[in-house]
C-alpha cells in the first residue's frame, strides 16, 4: 500500500465512525463528498432521489454520455472506461456568442444552446446556479436527462435551483442551500462511477 492509499484509508475510517446513520450505498457517497469537504455538515445536506444511486450505475453501466457546466467539474472527474465521453460546452464559440446576444451566462447558454445533447445524459452541475435552472426548463420542455448531480454553489440562486430539480422526477443527488462546489459534485460523481466499477449492486 501507498502512502497516499494508507492516508485515504485512514481518512474513509475516521469518516465511516460518524456516518451509522447511512444505509449501503448512500453511505459510500456521502463519504467521499466528507472526504473531499472535510466537513460532516455535508451528511445534512445531501439530497437523494428514490432510488437515484440505482439509477445512476444503471446509466453509468451502458455507457452514458457525461455533461458538465463547467470545465473544473470535467477535469475532476476519474477516467473509468464505463464512461462514453465527458462533455462541457461552456468554451463553445456558438455558446459564447450566444451568452453575449441573449444576455445571459455562458453556464446557462451551453445547456440552452445543447438541449438535445442532454436527453438521457448523466448531467453534472457543480458550479452554475443558472445551468441548473436551464436544465429545469429544458425537463419541463420534455427533454430529459437520464440522471443529475446538483451542486452548485453560492448566494443568488444555488439554493432556489436545487430545489427546483428536486421538485422534477429525474433521478438525482443534490446538496440543499447556498454549499456545494465543483469539488463536491466530483466527489459524488466519482463515488457513483467506483460503485459501478465494483459491480456489486
Amino acid at each position: 500500500m501507498t502512502e497516499s492509499e494508507e492516508i485515504e484509508k485512514k481518512s474513509f475510517s475516521i469518516i465511516e465512525r460518524k456516518l451509522g446513520k447511512f444505509p449501503y450505498p448512500e453511505r459510500e457517497v456521502v463519504k467521499r463528498v466528507i472526504h473531499s469537504t472535510a466537513d460532516y455538515t455535508f451528511s445534512d445536506l445531501l439530497v437523494f432521489h428514490e432510488n437515484a444511486i440505482m439509477q445512476a450505475l444503471k446509466l453509468i453501466k451502458n455507457r452514458v454520455k457525461v455533461i458538465t457546466d463547467v470545465n473544473m467539474v470535467r477535469a475532476g472527474i476519474k477516467n473509468s472506461s464505463l464512461i462514453e465521453s465527458t462533455f462541457c460546452f461552456i468554451n463553445n464559440s456558438e455558446v459564447i456568442e450566444s451568452a453575449e446576444k441573449q444576455g445571459i451566462t455562458r453556464a446557462r447558454a451551453s445547456f440552452r444552446n445543447q438541449a438535445k445533447e442532454t436527453e438521457g445524459s448523466f448531467v453534472v452541475i457543480g458550479n452554475s446556479p443558472t445551468a441548473l435552472f436551464e436544465l429545469c426548463n429544458l425537463i419541463d420542455k420534455g427533454i430529459k436527462p437520464g440522471f443529475v448531480v446538483a451542486s452548485p454553489v453560492g448566494f443568488v440562486g444555488a439554493a432556489e435551483s436545487k430545489e427546483e430539480i428536486l421538485k422534477r422526477e429525474i433521478p438525482s443527488i443534490a446538496v440543499r442551500g447556498n454549499r456545494g462546489g465543483s469539488s463536491v459534485a466530483v466527489a459524488i460523481t466519482n463515488a457513483l462511477l467506483i460503485l459501478a466499477e465494483r459491480d456489486e449492486l
